[in-house]
């Protein structure tokens, strides 16, 4: 059976920013994740990349997807391989992107995995989270995994500012707000400039930060999941509808905020007519290269 095809003219949106929790083979159970949607107020969800297929088709939209390798930081593997999130994607190509996750503190061995998930599972890109991962990302320890991301042509989301990982555990569950200062990634912009880059989230407390790194590196994005919109600052409004109108995405950061209240509130948002649909689909669409 052949897989089905995306057709981005009649998909009203495109999420760039959806986690996927579990593996299809799991047990019922407790999840390392309930911390945070207890800190968040939000319904218990730990989607598959199934799931995450029949939500986002019945909403006539595409997701990308992915997990978070934190391997050597938590000590424990995660509970869904890319191999898993590219083999099923595949099966729901018509509203599924697959991204990857690599620890970066895999060395060789991490930088050896990023060709054949390209090329040979269909990994269209991957996700760092310094926070998570334990990191500063612009340690040229992890330059060779960025060079074979770079190589590859996909590219990089990385987590930047505040994170609900481990918010209101004590100390935090060990997570250090440190690494996630976008100010980080002007670096790896500036070392690898064919690389596209995607700062996930409203960088809270650093906006300015984040701001600055995309008007100066033109292959910088800003994906503006994790908060409501009617939370987002003047700044990145400011900007959104002008200078960085064309590197500005829809996230949602599903399952934690479902698209449907990110949208309802994007709705109220003074965002201007003609920059709604770049935001909403057009620059993902370019920079994913989905019309291809």
């Amino acid at each position: 059976m052949s897989s089905p095809r995306m057709n981005v003219e009649t998909l009203s949106a495109i999420d760039v920013h959806t986690h996927v929790h579990s593996s299809i083979h799991d047990a019922p159970g407790e999840h390392p994740m309930d911390a945070m949607f207890d800190y968040f107020g939000s319904d218990v969800v730990h989607p598959t990349v199934v799931d995450l297929a029949t939500y986002y088709r019945e909403r006539n939209m595409a997701c990308v997807a992915f997990m978070i390798d934190a391997t050597a930081a938590t000590g424990s593997p995660p509970r869904v391989s890319n191999e898993e999130i590219a083999e099923l994607a595949a099966d729901h190509a018509d509203v599924v992107i697959p991204f990857g996750s690599i620890d970066p503190h895999s060395g060789a061995a991490g930088v050896a995995r990023v060709r054949p998930l390209v090329e040979h599972h269909g990994i269209r890109g991957f996700k760092f989270h310094p926070n998570q991962q334990a990191f500063y990302p612009n340690d040229p320890d992890y330059y060779p995994l960025y060079r074979a991301i770079s190589e590859m042509g996909v590219p990089v989301v990385f987590h930047t500012g505040h994170t609900g990982v481990g918010a209101g555990l004590p100390g935090g569950g060990g997570i250090r707000l440190k690494y996630s200062n976008p100010m980080l990634i002007d670096d790896i912009a500036t070392d690898f400039p064919e690389l596209q880059i995607i700062l996930a989230h409203p960088s809270f407390p650093w906006q300015d930060e984040a701001i600055s790194v995309a008007l100066h590196k033109p292959t910088v994005y800003i994906d503006l999941s994790g908060w409501s919109p009617k939370y987002f600052p003047a700044n990145l409004v400011q900007y959104a509808n002008t200078l960085l109108k064309d590197r500005v995405l829809f996230g949602s950061d599903y399952p934690v905020i479902t698209p449907d209240r990110w949208l309802a509130d994007f709705e109220r948002l003074e965002i201007k007519p003609e920059v709604r649909p770049l935001i909403l689909k057009e620059n993902a669409i370019k920079l994913l290269r989905l019309d291809r």
